[in-house]
């Protein structure tokens, strides 16, 4: 009979699944009938203990020596079905026919208690047919409804059963009883061949189901892992890409930055202005990217401290308050001056600066507001405007990355669609959820909640007058970059700012370049030609020069070379560099 006897037909995937799951199946059945095999012993042996004692005053010797019997081949079947589950190098047709003959043997033997039958009275008979039945019912189980198994145990039970009532004459029942209980016995026995076959049928849709879904699991996993695949290979592209094209976009700032400081009339002034506005605004596009880069590579660390959010508050309002004048939009902040929260100064800001700019672009009037208010909770805070709105439906999609919602000529001047990505991360680090409630037309507030402090803490710094232009007269700089145009640029800047630049494309040269004249400061590329980097360069150079101050600057925006800067304590700049932050960070160094 084949594997599947009586099952029923399994659907569409567990048909075109691979050519062992009829064998996979048959291992199932074997498994079942091992573990369910000990489960019923103790039930069986107390069963036929019980018949042994009703034969006992009759058959002194034989009801104990039959039941010994029962016994051994019950210990031996459960024996040999956890043999027959281990052995797979065997075929499993084998083992299945194997554990049908334990099964008649099984049978066999516990139905030999039948010799008692004729010293039983009325009474006995009836309690050994209900035990016997009860016994074959739990074979149902035991069995695991398998037909040829299950069968090979039932008839040599059930029939010599029905045939002592139907033919062997005790007490007083006439012919007709005795047949009307033979024929009971059979419609159970046949009842118990449909349980037997719907239990197998059970088993088996469950078994396919099962096999569905460890299936569907695996192609989960297929996707999971293809979906993992594809972002790490984004990060990468973009950090490629993203270094590609910061390096010339380094050079035109360097270029930019020091044509400003040379003497030019106003035209020549106006027009090198707005070349260093479009290259910051690029730059700020760039920037976007890198801190995608950044949050992804894991790099970015949380420093929970007390933080004003008045302060907080006072700083951004000079800075967006211009941006919404200029577009007519009402600017409007509402923070209690008492409002302090345990939060990372940095990554709070950078989170508000997102929300903010992000309201400001998508709003075409009314106004924005940034609002700090008492909660049941903490101090929740809102950035609300009277914009577009976002629908219901895009509302989860907008914190995707490169996503925007009614830009579809890409206007630059509303960025990649980076800034809800970043702020989805940065509310990830900062451990608090970012609630929306936007209704399209009518506008949307983005809006969280931080621990609130009654503690004094200390204030992110107030706004103040801009520090004096840094220069760097006296000052000698070792500049390693194998870009050619990028050394020329920072040759360019830093003698026009009074300090002098030694030059190197790699490690011979910059070792050259210190023989001649030691260095105040080193500022190198991470990733150079030939296998160089800034990183071991730099380790060379203090080897010679110990103490000798360094800064790392770089297109490379890669998860490991951020993570190598950070583990190696230097600080490290991410071409286009603002000009201003390099000098500040050149005279730093010096000091």
């Amino acid at each position: 009979m084949p594997a599947f006897a009586g099952a029923a037909p399994v659907n569409k995937l567990a048909r075109h699944a691979e050519p062992a799951t009829a064998a996979s199946f048959d291992e199932q059945v074997i498994l079942l009938m091992a573990r369910h095999g000990a489960g019923v012993r103790l039930a069986v042996f107390l069963a036929l203990a019980l018949l042994a004692a009703m034969a006992l005053p009759s058959h002194p010797l034989l009801a104990p020596a039959w039941l010994v019997l029962v016994i051994l081949t019950l210990s031996f079947r459960w024996w040999a079905l956890r043999r027959l589950a281990a052995a797979t190098h065997l075929p499993i047709t084998q083992r299945l026919r194997m554990a049908t003959g334990l099964s008649l043997l099984n049978g066999i033997v516990q139905s030999l208690c039948l010799v008692f039958t004729p010293e039983f009275t009325e009474y006995e008979r009836a309690v050994q047919s209900v035990l016997l039945l009860g016994i074959c019912t739990g074979a149902v189980a035991s069995t695991g409804g398998y037909r040829p198994v299950f069968m090979s145990y039932l008839l040599p039970v059930l029939l010599p059963l029905a045939g002592t009532w139907a033919f062997l004459r005790a007490g007083e029942s006439e012919a007709p009883v005795r047949l009307a209980m033979a024929a009971l016995v059979l419609m159970f026995g046949v009842a118990l061949v449909g349980l037997a076959r719907d239990g197998f049928r059970l088993f088996s849709d469950l078994w396919a189901a099962r096999q569905q879904q460890a299936q569907a699991n695996a192609l989960l996993a297929d996707a999971l892992a293809e979906a993992e695949a594809a972002n790490r290979a984004k990060t990468r592209f973009l950090a490629a890409a993203s270094h590609d094209l910061r390096q010339p976009l380094h050079t035109l700032t360097l270029f930019g930055a020091a044509l400003l400081h040379r003497p030019l009339d106003d035209d020549a002034k106006r027009i090198a202005g707005h070349m260093q506005s479009a290259l910051q605004a690029l730059a700020s596009q760039m920037d976007a990217l890198l801190d995608v880069s950044k949050l992804d590579a894991d790099v970015v660390e949380v420093r929970f401290a007390p933080v004003s959010l008045h302060a907080l508050a006072q700083r951004l309002e000079i800075d967006f308050r211009p941006l919404a004048q200029r577009k007519g939009l009402q600017w409007t902040v509402q923070v209690p001056p008492q409002a302090r929260a345990r939060t990372d100064a940095l990554l709070i800001e950078r989170l508000l600066r997102n929300l903010i700019d992000n309201a400001v672009k998508y709003t075409d009037a009314g106004g924005i507001e940034l609002r700090v208010q008492a909660g049941p909770a903490g101090w929740e805070v809102r950035v609300s405007d009277s914009g577009r709105g976002i629908a219901h439906d895009e509302q989860q999609r907008v914190f995707e990355e490169f996503y925007q919602l009614d830009n579809p000529e890409h206007d630059r001047a509303k960025g990649l669609g980076l800034g809800l990505s970043i702020v989805k991360r940065l509310a990830h680090l900062l451990q608090m959820p970012i609630d929306m409630q936007s209704t399209p037309g009518r506008g949307t507030t983005m809006s969280f909640t931080l621990p609130r402090l009654d503690e004094p803490s200390t204030p992110i710094a107030e706004p103040v007058a801009p520090e004096p232009e840094p220069t760097l007269e006296g000052l000698t700089v070792l500049v390693i970059d194998d870009e050619e145009d990028v050394r020329r640029g920072m040759a360019t800047l830093i003698e026009a700012l009074g300090g002098r630049a030694l030059l190197a494309c790699g490690a011979s040269q910059a070792m050259q370049a210190v023989e001649r004249t030691r260095p105040d400061v080193v500022v190198a590329d991470f990733r150079l030609v030939g296998g160089d980097d800034g990183l071991r360069i730099i380790s060379e150079l203090r080897a010679r020069i110990p103490g000798l101050r360094a800064l790392l600057v770089s297109g490379d925006t890669t998860p490991d070379r951020l993570r190598q800067a950070r583990d190696a304590h230097i600080r490290l700049l991410h071409k286009p560099v603002d000009t201003a932050q390099l000098l500040k960070e050149l005279v730093r160094l010096d000091g």
